[in-house]
């Protein structure tokens, strides 16, 4: 009868650890900064935009675009907000003019502003969502302008749009620009295979870090930008996360997990980073800034990208 017992016990706990890992199995979802409009080399903006979006409808991916308000009046800035949004993909505020938060020129009252005139903005339309992220992700250089802007968020009803994997997706991308301007029969290829490396890479380090911190595979949030890279490489990214066995997920389904509910006291950069600041438990181990150009600059240089 005990045997019988403790076997049923053993199965028990068994089974709640395969759901748990089944629930929680490694998964991603992409989110896009700040909204470019500008046109590319060899493609209007309205080509390359077009490009993102047709990836990601094949797919079957819905994503959120927090985008910065500057120029989004203009007919451009009126067709990326609408073709975003007519797709079905989230529109989520990153600011007006992209201002720096830990910059000491940068007050509250001047961060405060930025975030309601973006609001103003990108409320109208019906995939609008109270999730704001912030510039760089830095979340302001004093205690007292952190805890200013938390209670102003709260009070605005909006949610800190965390991302859980950075990158320099956008140093890829300008370094992209630069070479199809000046050698426009450049191969593509080389640069998919370091924007894919680069990518792969980075989620696997805050991965690594995540589960050490929650010992479960948590839901990721991975921060790209609105730029040509991705129009280009999109659906070879999620192709690659497919492949490694990820699951790719909506960004409303990604903030479901309760990882997002925490409030770092290290404010800033990746919410994986800021909590694995928190713990004391990595000095030495996590860089600053912790996605920067200075990392990828002498390898791309060396690849002649």
């Amino acid at each position: 009868m005990i045997k019988n017992i403790l076997r049923i016990k053993l199965v028990s706990i068994l089974l709640a650890i395969f759901l748990q890992n089944s629930l929680y199995a490694q998964s991603i979802c992409f989110t896009f900064d700040d909204g470019t409009l500008g046109d590319r080399p060899g493609y209007s903006f309205e080509k390359w935009n077009a490009m993102l979006l047709n990836k990601l409808k094949d797919n079957n991916v819905k994503t959120t675009l927090f985008v910065t308000g500057k120029g989004k009046d203009s007919e451009r800035g009126k067709h990326l907000l609408e073709s975003w949004n007519n797709d079905g993909h989230s529109i989520a505020n990153h600011t007006y003019t992209h201002p720096n938060y830990n910059s000491p020129k940068v007050t509250f009252e001047q961060f405060k502003n930025e975030l309601l005139k973006n609001d103003s903005l990108i409320k109208q339309y019906s995939n609008y969502q109270k999730y704001f992220r912030f510039p760089y992700l830095k979340e302001g250089n004093t205690k007292e302008k952190i805890k200013a802007f938390r209670n102003f968020l709260k009070e605005q009803n909006y949610k800190n749009g965390y991302v859980t994997i950075d990158a320099s997706d956008w140093y890829i991308d300008s370094r992209l620009i630069k070479k199809l301007r000046t050698d426009p029969t450049f191969d593509l290829n080389k640069y998919k295979e370091y924007y894919l490396e680069h990518l792969w890479n980075c989620a696997q380090f805050y991965e690594k870090l995540a589960f050490e911190l929650t010992g479960r595979h948590i839901k990721h949030n991975l921060l790209l930008h609105h730029n040509f890279a991705a129009a280009l490489f999109m659906d070879d990214l999620i192709q690659l996360f497919k492949k490694k066995g990820w699951k790719v997920i909506s960004t409303q389904e990604a903030y479901t997990d309760p990882i997002y509910n925490e409030s770092p006291n290290n404010a800033g950069e990746s919410l994986i980073y800021a909590l694995a600041k928190d713990s004391k438990n990595y000095k030495g181990k996590l860089r600053y800034p912790a996605e920067d150009s200075r990392y990828e600059k002498k390898k791309m240089d060396e690849l002649g990208l």
